[in-house]
């Protein structure tokens, strides 16, 4: 299957019912047709062809929409960009990727007027001094007419956030898409009924081949929100009778900091509220189901490399498993936890979770080394360690690579964060390993002060002894203003590890 395939399958069945929804205007699975027909027709006459990259550094709009599909009509790659990356960072990807074509917002437009790559850009959703408009060049299009890509052709290379380095792109088929969208489908039982909120960015792997896609593959109805903001968040929920959201953690809890009486909006629409990207606690999990007076949270655990695919966390999980992502994955996506010699672990060890799906990528684009790591014999090296408990429920220790060996002990870093954040004092962390002569490694901890006032190394020491092994504790704290995170909030541990720590 591909996707302008399952797109036209879709406009055949239902032409005149919403597929997008944005800012109270709807644009039908036919319209949608039409547009993306001209777009793509647009692309080809400036010059892109099968299997040249276009990259779309757009926020959730129809336009970030209508462009993807005209140019997968044509065979082209599509490179979503984040939008919220500075010159240097969109130059090093399109770069990487050898992009043909850029389309950006047009508000974006001092971002493009600062690069040094020289490649040809248009806008789309508002006209910017120096570019083309593509919205405005579809009004005069005559829409393409040619066949469809094939399954096995490439459809995205999908760019990681980058918390080990540069990022590598991930590259993806149509039909790595297409078993994504239908994972998600299957395992969040969506319907043509479904009405699902996007408010985090689709240049994002989840949002864009989860939830976009799922909803399309079942052919429902896609909400944008352009850009995530607590109150606009809930407004549409309640406006739209929004039936499926999915968001990160902070997302669900940024209202409740501002204040908002989430019990004044009528939310009864949801049927499924969806977090990834870590899991959240008992304490937590409770709060949510009471302010959002729901009981029906799911957590997904997922990465870019594998479409997203991976397991699921469902309602009547989220207490008695908090801080788990699940014990199963999702239809058609199987896991395994591994030792290093790649024996499978026995309950309450830890070890790497391998997963193999349909939906995972081709490989790093021209990286082969990283590929032949990642990739092990149709699985995929996640180089997240977990610990399975006696019921064969998942518990993510740490990531490989950010495991201390100390003297000989593993030190999990995770761990060692989980107790600090337990200290009122203590903001945000990162723990790393910091060479040393005799015991290989030595604990650091970097901390971010809640107000200000950091306790010093012997409090903060004495607080962890009663939580940790005695060579767990950090034999150096370190205190910072910000930690360094990408814009999904993952922890860019590499920086502090290449950063002077004073």
């Amino acid at each position: 299957m591909n996707i302008v395939s399952l797109f036209e399958g879709n406009v055949r069945k239902y032409g005149d019912k919403p597929f997008l929804r944005h800012a109270g205007t709807s644009y039908s699975y036919g319209h949608i047709d039409a547009q993306s027909k001209r777009a793509a027709a647009v692309l080809s006459r400036h010059g892109v062809q099968a299997g040249d990259r276009v990259a779309l550094m757009c926020f959730n709009t129809p336009g970030f929409i209508i462009a993807m599909l005209g140019a997968w009509r044509i065979g082209a790659v599509v490179v979503p960009v984040n939008h919220k990356l500075q010159a240097p960072e969109v130059d090093y990807i399109l770069t990487h990727a050898r992009v043909k074509l850029c389309i950006f917002d047009g508000t974006l437009a001092p971002v493009m007027d600062r690069l040094e790559t020289s490649v040809p850009a248009m806008s789309t959703d508002s006209a910017a001094p120096g570019y083309v408009w593509l919205d405005e060049l579809l009004d005069d299009a005559i829409g393409y007419q040619g066949s469809p890509p094939g399954d096995s052709a490439i459809a995205q290379i999908l760019y990681t956030s980058g918390t080990t380095g540069r990022p590598k792109g991930c590259v993806l088929s149509h039909h790595n898409v297409c078993q994504a969208a239908q994972t998600t489908a299957l395992a969040m039982s969506m319907t043509r009924d479904e009405r699902t909120l996007l408010a985090m960015p689709l240049w994002h792997s989840s949002p864009l081949n989860n939830w976009m896609l799922g909803t399309l593959y079942v052919g429902g109805t896609v909400i944008l929100l352009r850009e995530y903001h607590p109150l606009s968040f809930i407004q549409t929920v309640q406006d739209e009778r929004v039936t499926l959201f999915f968001g990160a953690p902070v997302s669900y809890l940024l209202p409740l900091q501002m204040g908002l009486d989430i019990g004044a909006f009528d939310l009864s629409s949801i049927r499924a509220w969806i977090y990834g990207g870590g899991p959240i606690g008992a304490d937590l999990a409770q709060r949510l189901a009471l302010v959002y007076r729901s009981d029906r949270f799911y957590q997904v655990f997922g990465m870019t490399e594998t479409g997203p695919s991976g397991t699921v966390l469902y309602p009547d999980e989220q207490i008695a498993r908090a801080g788990s992502i699940g014990r199963v994955a999702t239809p058609g996506v199987d896991i395994r936890v591994v030792r290093e010699d790649g024996s499978e672990t026995l309950p309450g060890e830890v070890g790497e979770i391998l997963l193999k799906a349909d939906s995972t990528m081709q490989g790093y684009l021209d990286d082969e080394a990283a590929t032949a790591q990642a990739l092990v014999d149709g699985w995929y090296r996640t180089g997240d360690l977990v610990r399975k408990d006696a019921d064969g429920y998942l518990f993510i220790v740490d990531r490989n690579k950010d495991m201390i060996i100390t003297g000989g002990e593993n030190v999990y870093s995770k761990e060692v964060e989980d107790a600090l954040l337990a200290h009122p004092a203590v903001k945000d962390v990162a723990v790393i390993g910091r060479p040393h002569d005799e015991w290989g490694e030595t604990v650091v901890a970097v901390l971010v002060a809640r107000d200000g006032v950091m306790p010093d190394a012997k409090e903060l020491s004495e607080f962890l002894a009663s939580r940790l092994a005695k060579y767990k504790i950090p034999r150096e704290y370190v205190v910072r203003d910000v930690l360094p995170r990408t814009p999904t909030g993952k922890l860019m541990k590499h920086l502090l590890r290449q950063a002077p720590l004073q």
